[in-house]
């Protein structure tokens, strides 16, 4: 599969989104940011302002979103529209990669995990770069499976995660990308 034959899908916040953008632009895949309106980027190349009915196709209960992280969600205006986004980013990306850490509930810690969340309940091919553990693992028949290195392997696909990207995070988005378009 060529590169410019493909499309990442991003929330355009600063660490592992950015760098992911940054990887995109440099391999000449398409890239394409969902944001809504008051919503601060990092990096804004190919954004796409969200509709307030937009947005509505990827509203889910507070509460639903807290039982599926197990972890609390209050009702903020700006917690719900970011979850919206990011409805929109899996459900257009086939393939979804995550970098954080991944948590003894076997959810992924943050807003990331939300992404992580939607993946599994779309049965989308799903891959996380633990920080902590400095590897990949994919999700395989409801666990987490060690993975040496994944490849990009469809034309749309999600890249999101921490915004406190460490080194080894970096290296790892550099090298899926290099694995997936220089092999």
């Amino acid at each position: 599969m060529k590169a410019e034959e493909c499309t990442l899908y991003h929330g355009g916040l600063k660490g592992a989104e950015t760098v992911f953008g940054e990887l995109a632009e440099q391999y000449n895949v398409n890239e394409v940011i969902f944001t809504f309106e008051g919503h601060r980027l990092n990096r804004d190349r190919n954004a796409v302002s969200l509709s307030e009915e937009e947005l509505q196709r990827g509203d889910i209960s507070m509460e639903i979103a807290s039982r599926m992280m197990n972890r609390t969600y209050y009702e903020t205006e700006k917690i719900r529209r970011v979850l919206q986004a990011i409805f929109h980013m899996v459900n257009k990306g086939h393939q979804v990669f995550v970098i954080g850490t991944i948590l003894d509930d076997n959810s992924v810690k943050g807003g990331t995990g939300w992404a992580v969340e939607l993946a599994k309940l779309f049965n989308r091919p799903l891959h996380v770069f633990d920080q902590n553990r400095n590897g990949w693992y994919t999700w395989s028949k409801d666990e987490w499976v060690d993975e040496q290195t994944p490849k990009i392997a469809f034309d749309t696909f999600v890249g999101s995660g921490t915004r406190y990207l460490s080194d080894e995070g970096k290296v790892a988005i550099e090298k899926l990308f290099a694995d997936s378009y220089q092999g």
